[in-house]
């Protein structure tokens, strides 16, 4: 049952009333309203109403028909509002504050501005000159550039005697080529712009044509001035992905077999790679304890179904936050996971496959994403958690978004070669890690923007690499001192303590292995993470290894001076592949004690190490003599694609969630595999 009836109404009037077309005052706030609460048919009847407050409730739109022929001044404060566009229908409005609105951006502002010709302030500021430009000068300008864009591409494509399926065919092509290429403006307000140049160029259309308005059309995307950035919407990035990445419907003789390895006695050498049959020969069946969910293709440039060329590189799951939509209470931690590779940046529901956000830039390729939680204060003073997405790539940037607002909100300009890869400090959720190219990991305050999106980055330190760095980790027990990185030139520490006055620093430390019968400190560190407070993995590029080592044992916090050469004092070698291919990392997840790592055949080495941690946490815990064999070994299925597999497929990345439900593949041909641990 609604909340709000017809004695609701007349109790809530001020002052109160005995008819509700008596009614021009009404005070609807901290009832908890929800959208459904709204009832046209009720509302129909509040003809003489003139001012509404509907703040501090639950909305997060507005019925389309509610039909208030006379109302004039609006509060929507401390709501849950994503889109302004259906106010529309109160051509009257002279006030409306929607303060508080956290999915509401400056786009929005402008898009009230135009449709409320009536307008005078806007969250209690006077908008009347800004909005008049609004109404006049930039729709004359965008209606000049769309008149443009379809006299000089698209005006000669159309026969003089045309057919209806001509005219629906071209106006598909001029919506959708309208809405890139015309631009105009700040690109804060990009999103605003493309909305604008849709309906001018659907009004142009009718006009010229005789096409009919708001029929069905390509699914609309937000795209920068400069950059061709764009954030699509989850029902958009849904029917992308339906459109072009969900193999779901092209994928025949799907089959997963998991298998054990048994411990291999054979000495091969290090380039030789096994072939199939001899691998068969090494594995014995074993219970399915994960199986294929989905397989996406939503990271393909310019949403080509045939681009399997696009890699992908970086994944993490977003973290829960207590009262987030996105908290299910089915699993324990977050489902919602974000991928990078090609041009964009999306965000993935785990569970059904879902491509809830899609971010682009055209001129990118994004190489890492990390998430961080920051604590932002809203304009009444109240302070609320909010998840913040950082991106990085190829051009040095680092885009900064707020995913629940589907806005990108800035970016800093942290290196002129590109970034490896970032990660935020788990006890300072501003400080931000980007390592770079350009053999320098920079340490970032990214600040915490205002209610404007108004914030500050600063840089804090510098740190000095002898060659590029490739993955970056704070110790866990110590994070705000010490950082591990692996570079293409060896593993290195350094002291990032705040207080020392040294703003660029040189590596304190810099690890050997064993290679063959001595100690090398130069040789390729393409994976590195911890599994707990004290043991590090890392995988090298000595072919069919990785290595298990002691932070505490290895680290000698107590010597003095910079570039000391400490050993790695190993604590066990996990069994991997033989290939000599670089750059497909690893991850651990620390909950499960766990390890993952794909391979150059598709496949998933997983590593289940919570029967050896206990003795390696001891003061004298020895090393296992055996190489470690892979608990399970998850075979890529056989997907077929149009009738075809896809080519060689590499693994360039596997994560878990923390609980470990889901696994997230990343392959080196565009597919983002999902699979679920049953």
């Amino acid at each position: 049952m609604s909340k709000i009836t017809t004695e609701l109404l007349l109790e809530r009037a001020v002052p109160r009333s005995t008819r509700l077309r008596k009614i021009e005052t009404l005070n609807l706030s901290k009832l908890q309203l929800k959208t459904g609460d709204l009832d046209p048919r009720l509302f129909s009847r509040l003809r003489h109403l003139q001012k509404l407050d509907l703040s501090d409730n639950l909305l997060d739109k507005f019925p389309n028909s509610l039909t208030l022929p006379d109302l004039r001044v609006l509060n929507c404060n401390n709501n849950k509002l994503e889109d302004v566009t259906a106010l529309k229908q109160f051509p009257l409005l002279e006030e409306l504050t929607y303060e508080n609105n956290v999915y509401l951006t400056l786009n929005d502002d402008y898009k009230v501005m135009f449709l409320l010709q009536n307008l005078r302030l806007l969250n209690g500021k006077d908008i009347t000159k800004l909005a008049n430009h609004v109404r006049r000068v930039n729709s004359r300008k965008l209606t000049s550039k769309v008149t443009a864009h379809w006299e000089k591409f698209f005006r000669d494509q159309l026969p003089e005697k045309y057919t209806a399926e001509q005219v629906k065919s071209i106006k598909k092509k001029f919506l959708k080529s309208v809405q890139t290429n015309v631009v105009y403006g700040p690109s804060s307000l990009s999103e605003f712009t493309r909305w604008r140049v849709k309906m001018i160029a659907e009004e142009f259309l009718a006009y010229s044509l005789g096409v009919e308005l708001n029929s069905d059309t390509e699914p609309e995307e937000k795209m920068d001035e400069n950059e061709e950035e764009s954030t699509e919407s989850p029902r958009e990035a849904a029917e992308d992905v339906a459109q072009v990445g969900d193999f779901s419907s092209y994928i025949s003789n799907v089959t997963v077999t998991p298998s054990k390895r048994k411990r291999n006695h054979s000495k091969s050498s290090p380039g030789n790679k096994r072939s199939k049959s001899q691998a068969s020969t090494e594995e014995e069946a074993e219970d399915v304890s994960a199986e294929p969910l989905h397989f996406l293709q939503c990271h393909s440039k310019g949403n080509s179904r045939e681009d399997f060329k696009t890699q992908l590189w970086s994944c993490v799951f977003e973290p829960v936050l207590d009262s987030g939509a996105r908290k299910d209470p089915i699993v324990s931690s977050s489902r919602t996971v974000a991928t990078c590779g090609g041009e964009s940046v999306c965000l993935i529901d785990c569970e059904t496959g879902t491509v809830l956000k899609k971010y682009k830039v055209a001129t990118e390729e994004f190489f890492s994403v990390a998430w961080t939680t920051l604590t932002m204060v809203i304009s009444d003073s109240r302070k609320k958690a909010h998840n913040i997405l950082a991106a990085a790539g190829r051009r040095g940037i680092v885009k900064l978004i707020h995913v629940a607002a589907d806005f990108c909100y800035g970016e800093i300009k942290a290196h002129k070669k590109p970034i490896a890869t970032v990660c935020f400090s788990p006890t300072q959720e501003t400080h931000l890690f980007t390592a770079s190219y350009d053999k320098r990991i920079a340490l970032w305050d990214i600040g915490i923007p205002d209610c404007d999106y108004n914030f500050k980055a600063s840089q804090l330190l510098v740190l000095e690499t002898a060659s590029i760095p490739l993955r970056i980790a704070l110790v866990p027990t110590c994070p705000e001192q010490y950082l591990l990185a692996g570079c293409e030139d060896g593993c290195f520490a350094w002291n990032i303590k705040l207080d020392k006055g040294q703003k660029s620093r040189p590596f304190e430390a810099i690890f050997q292995f064993p290679d063959d019968e001595s100690m090398t400190t130069s040789h390729r560190v393409d994976g590195l993470a911890f599994l707990n407070d004290d043991v590090i993995v890392s995988k090298s590029s000595k072919p069919g290894c990785i290595y298990l080592w002691s932070w505490s044992r290895s680290f000698d916090a107590k010597g003095k001076g910079c570039q000391r050469t400490m050993s790695a004092v190993i604590l066990a070698e996990l069994e991997w592949s033989t290939t000599d291919m670089s750059y497909l990392t690893l991850s651990t997840c620390p909950a499960k004690e766990y390890v993952f790592c794909g391979d150059e055949k598709g496949s998933v080495w997983m590593y289940n190490l919570s029967s050896y941690t206990t003795a390696w946490g001891s003061p004298k815990g020895k090393r296992s003599e055996r190489r470690i064999s892979p608990t399970q070994i998850l075979k890529w299925p056989e997907l077929r694609v149009n009738g075809e597999q896809p080519p060689e497929i590499l693994v360039n990345n596997v994560v878990a969630d923390p609980a470990f439900t889901y696994l997230v593949v990343l392959t080196s041909v565009n597919i983002t595999a999902i699979w679920k641990k049953s």
